[in-house]
C-alpha cells in the first residue's frame, strides 16, 4: 500500500517506522578493490598540473596533487576549488588543465567551451560521492523523502508535496522541537554541489531566498553543526560528527537507504553521483603527458585510496577501465 505523507511522517518516529521503509545498511570499510593496479611511473613527465574547479574536490585534489609530485618532483601542481561553474572557463582559457567538477558540465558550457578549442573535452570519472542531507547531531529526525526535501528547501515545491516545510513539528518531531523553525544552509550558484542538489533533489525547482549560502560544504557543515534547529546538503567526504547524514527514500512508497558505498554503487541512495575531472583531448594527439598520467594516478589503486581516504568512494575496477580506456582513444 502506499502511503501518504501525513502517515508517513506520523510513522517517522514510531515503531511502525520498521515496517514503512526498510533501512538498508553496511558496516563493512570501504576499500579500493585488489585487481585496480597500482600507479606505474614513467620517465619523462615534467611540466605543470593546473587544478581549477569544484570545491567539493578541492582536498582530494591537493591530495592527489601532493602524492603525484612525489613521483614527479618536476612537475608544479596548483589547486584552486571555487565551485564546478569555475572549471569549464579555466579550461578554456588555458588557465587549467584539469578541472575537477562534481556535476556534468552543461550543454552550454560544453558548446563554449569546443567552440574556442575545436573538440570536447574528456570526462573522466574518478570517484563516488554520495550527497548527503545533514541536521544536528541532537536532532531525532529519522528519514526524509526527496518531497520533503524539496518541500524544505524550495519555494516552488516541484516534486510535489503540497505543504510548504518551515517547522520541525511538520516533519513529526515533537516537544521543544515543534514549533522550531528550520534553519536552511546551502551552496551558491558557482557550486556544482548546488546545481545537482537543485536537479535532483529540488526537481529543477527555486531555492527558498532563505537559505544561508555558504562558499564551501566545509562551511555549510560547519553551519549545522553548530545550529541545533539547522539542515544543509554537502558531498558525505565533509562529514563531521558535529553532523547526522539523515537516510533518505526517493517517495513515500520507497525504502530508505544511507549514503553507503553499496547503496551508492546500486543507485538505491537517490543522492549518488560520480565526481569528475575534464581535461582537454585535442584530436589526433590526445591530452598532454603530464596530464595523462595525473589521471592516471587518479584511477589507480594508490589514487583511489585517497579518495577513500578523504571520505568518498572508490570507483569499482569495471569503471576503471573504463575510464583508463578513454585516455588511450
Amino acid at each position: 500500500m502506499k502511503l501518504n505523507g501525513r502517515f508517513w511522517l506520523s510513522a517517522l518516529l514510531g515503531s511502525s517506522v520498521a515496517t514503512v521503509a526498510v533501512l538498508a545498511d553496511s558496516t563493512d570499510a570501504v576499500k579500493v578493490d585488489d585487481s585496480i593496479a597500482k600507479y606505474a611511473k614513467v620517465d619523462g613527465v615534467r611540466g605543470n598540473v593546473n587544478v581549477v574547479g569544484s570545491d567539493t574536490m578541492v582536498n582530494m585534489s591537493t591530495l592527489w596533487g601532493e602524492e603525484f609530485k612525489k613521483i614527479y618532483p618536476e612537475v608544479n601542481v596548483s589547486v584552486e576549488g571555487k565551485g564546478s561553474a569555475t572549471a569549464p572557463p579555466a579550461l578554456a582559457a588555458g588557465t587549467s588543465n584539469i578541472g575537477p567538477m562534481s556535476r556534468p558540465m552543461k550543454p552550454e558550457e560544453l558548446d563554449t567551451y569546443t567552440s574556442k578549442k575545436g573538440a570536447k573535452p574528456l570526462e573522466i570519472k574518478t570517484s563516488i560521492d554520495a550527497l548527503a542531507v545533514v541536521v544536528h547531531k541532537d536532532n531525532p529526525l529519522a528519514n526524509l523523502t526527496l518531497e520533503l526535501v524539496d518541500a524544505i528547501f524550495s519555494k516552488t515545491r516541484k516534486a510535489g508535496y503540497t505543504e510548504d516545510i518551515t517547522t520541525w513539528g511538520q516533519l513529526g518531531l515533537t516537544g521543544d522541537w515543534a514549533n522550531k523553525p528550520i534553519s536552511l544552509y546551502g551552496r551558491n550558484s558557482a557550486s556544482g554541489t548546488y546545481g545537482y542538489f537543485k536537479e535532483h533533489a529540488l526537481a529543477k525547482g527555486d531555492f527558498k531566498s532563505s537559505v544561508k549560502e555558504q562558499p564551501g560544504t566545509a562551511a555549510v557543515v560547519q553551519g549545522v553543526a553548530e545550529d541545533l534547529y539547522g539542515i544543509g546538503y554537502g558531498g558525505i567526504g565533509y562529514i563531521t560528527p558535529g553532523v547526522r547524514a539523515i537516510p533518505l527514500a526517493k517517495t513515500f512508497s520507497d525504502k530508505v537507504f544511507k549514503p553507503t558505498y553499496e547503496n551508492a554503487l546500486s543507485g538505491k541512495y537517490p543522492l549518488a553521483r560520480y565526481l569528475l575531472v575534464y581535461i582537454d583531448n585535442p584530436p589526433g594527439k590526445g591530452p598532454d603527458a603530464v596530464v595523462r598520467e595525473y589521471v592516471k594516478f587518479i584511477l589507480s589503486h594508490e589514487g583511489q585510496e585517497i579518495a577513500v581516504k578523504d571520505g568518498y568512494m572508490p570507483l569499482p575496477p569495471a569503471i576503471v577501465a573504463k575510464e583508463l580506456e578513454k585516455l588511450n582513444k
